[in-house]
């Protein structure tokens, strides 16, 4: 990765935050309570960027209907982000995988 790269992708995120503050405060609140919860599971999607823009679509796209964000997710916001990811393997599976030798092997 270069420094285009680096710079490239300083901007990009840039922007979607801007994006995120652009959500009133209730959508901001729970998108940052989801965004701190994918740090931590660590699903592999999460890199490349597409699934944090996605929640942030999804969310405008609540906002521009005139719905709150408890209407689109539910009540259970980890809830929603475990269903956002239950097909996705995360690093901490791709670990123990590495480590015990078989792939798919990485206890849920």
């Amino acid at each position: 990765m270069g420094i285009q790269d680096i710079i490239e992708g300083k901007k990009q995120w840039r922007a979607h935050m801007a994006r995120v503050k652009a959500l009133p405060p209730d959508y901001q609140i729970v998108y940052k309570e989801m965004q701190r919860y994918l740090f931590k599971v660590g699903p592999v999607e999460l890199t490349d960027g597409s699934l944090l823009s996605g929640i942030v679509d999804f969310f405008e796209e609540g906002v521009a209907a005139g719905k709150g964000v408890l209407e689109l997710i539910g009540d259970d916001v980890a809830a929603f982000a475990d269903d956002l990811i239950k097909d996705s393997r995360t690093y901490a599976e791709i670990y123990q995988e590495s480590i015990s030798g078989k792939p798919g092997t990485a206890e849920k």
